[in-house]
């Protein structure tokens, strides 16, 4: 594999290509791609194996399993950011819905960099007062997203941030562009687009406070 340019078919650019060990090299921690797809499916659960699998072969702290469709998923590929190793790993509780193209390449980096460094992506503040969430706090974040919403992947660092540093909080971002019908299901209009608990809706990306106040909302 060459150093300088990605291998034929893979989505990066030549100089995103030659920026990832800087992005994925010095991890704290491994981290292992968990992917529910067919590979021998629909060719966007191809690729996702296909980039799970040049990820892992560029990058010493990453690793990736494949697992089969299940019946809960209602979207194929499936990604799921665990900290670990292939043989051991950590879910804590972040999904890619559909193969990450365009800026949400950006965003799987985000996620793996937040899972890596269990949520210190975010500021001190934030951590604190996630802690303080109830108990018994259930948290799902959604976040709607697509290749060309370049704020998609400033979003995405926040969500799964808090989905890093919180074992209340679960995030799951979502390739509209892929799956047009969960954007419609929430009548959204623009991109970024977050929803928390299926209740508390805004559009745009969300600041570490605006995204803490709109969980709270959604737990009252």
């Amino acid at each position: 594999m060459s150093d300088i340019t990605p291998p034929p078919g893979v989505p990066f650019d030549d100089e995103t290509w030659r920026q990832l060990p800087g992005f994925l090299d010095n991890l704290p921690e491994s981290v292992c791609l968990h992917v529910w797809a067919d590979e021998a499916g629909e060719p966007v659960e191809r690729e996702a194996v296909r980039l799970a699998h040049v990820l892992a072969e560029r990058s010493p702290r990453l690793s990736y399993r494949l697992f089969p469709r299940r019946e809960n998923y209602p979207y194929y590929p499936v990604i799921g950011v665990m900290g670990g190793t292939s043989v051991e790993s950590r879910d804590d509780g972040l999904r890619i819905i559909g193969l990450p193209l365009g800026y949400q390449l950006t965003s799987l980096i985000a996620a793996i960099q937040a899972v890596a460094f269990r949520g210190q992506t975010l500021e001190p503040a934030t951590r604190i007062r996630l802690s303080r969430l109830p108990a018994d706090a259930d948290v799902a974040i959604e976040l709607l997203t697509s290749a060309e919403d370049e704020w998609g992947g400033v979003a995405a660092k926040t969500v799964f941030g808090m989905a890093a540093a919180s074992p209340r909080v679960r995030a799951f971002l979502i390739m509209t562009d892929l799956f047009p019908e969960a954007a419609q299901r929430y009548s959204v209009t623009a991109l970024p687009h977050v929803v928390v608990n299926r209740r508390v809706h805004f559009s745009g990306p969300p600041d570490e406070a605006a995204l803490l106040r709109h969980i709270g909302l959604a737990l009252k």
